[in-house]
């Protein structure tokens, strides 16, 4: 039976989190940058017990499609994989089942419009940036994770081929981060790990740049509604989570 979550009232107590966090509070949150000596930039992100490996690297060619509609300027291309030993039990590769598997398609996709939106893509110039994002332990939130790291990956990138020439002007627009928010037990949480994801009647994934523009917002409820005025809720919660993100960026590449 579905739940209508406008009969659930959020507490204004908040019960104790599982990792004794507050409601608004992120889990630790690490950069460790040049991880991938060959990427043209990396960085690992460490997000509670989830980590993930990002990883940038250029082509200097545009994809075909690019070439026959005559569209100027680059592109971003991005992928994502779960390592199999990056869940309680093994996770077969997708190239043993001859095709990437719906969920990994979907996140890849949502990682290359989040780093698209973070470029002028006419000052890149006829090359391809291509994104890889390797999950190494997954705890929740590996697609935000994925996006957060990435940037900064791409920022390195970036910077790196401003001090070789090859880049005239600074394509970055806005930073991007990612966060995810929901509705658990009647309690709206930021940055689900694992147990509150798989249990959340509301889950929502926040993407927005450092303009306080979004860049893509999805959210489901899990055999359950809710109500606008929650909706709103959950969108500060994420916003607020998202501020904090971008600082963490900054100070990650202020060192990288």
């Amino acid at each position: 039976m579905r739940r209508n979550m406008a009969l659930i009232q959020t507490s204004k107590t908040a019960a104790a989190r599982a990792d004794g966090r507050s409601p608004d509070q992120l889990r630790p949150l690490h950069f460790k940058n040049h991880i991938a000596p060959y990427a043209t930039g990396s960085t690992l992100i460490e997000w509670g017990n989830t980590r993930v490996i990002c990883g940038v690297t250029i082509e200097e060619n545009v994809p075909r499609w690019m070439k026959e509609q005559a569209v100027t300027g680059g592109w971003i291309t991005a992928e994502y994989s779960m390592l199999p030993y990056s869940t309680l039990q093994r996770k077969p590769r997708d190239i043993t089942k001859g095709k990437i598997d719906g969920r990994s398609q979907e996140i890849q996709r949502l990682i290359g419009r989040a780093m698209r939106a973070t470029l002028d893509l006419e000052k890149l110039g006829p090359r391809t940036i291509c994104v890889d994002c390797d999950v190494l332990q997954a705890d929740g939130g590996t697609r935000t994770a994925a996006i957060t790291g990435a940037y900064v990956a791409l920022v390195i990138a970036i910077r790196r081929l401003i001090a070789s020439g090859k880049l005239k002007e600074n394509p970055i627009l806005h930073a991007v981060a990612a966060v995810s928010i929901g509705i658990v037990d009647g309690q709206a949480l930021l940055d689900l790990c694992y147990t509150e994801d798989v249990g959340a009647a509301v889950d929502f994934n926040l993407v927005m740049n450092s303009a306080g523009e979004f860049v893509e917002l999805q959210g489901t409820g899990e055999e359950a509604t809710f109500t606008e005025g929650q909706l709103a809720d959950l969108i500060q919660l994420g916003k607020v989570g998202v501020r904090q993100l971008l600082e963490a960026q900054e100070t990650a590449l202020a060192t990288a």
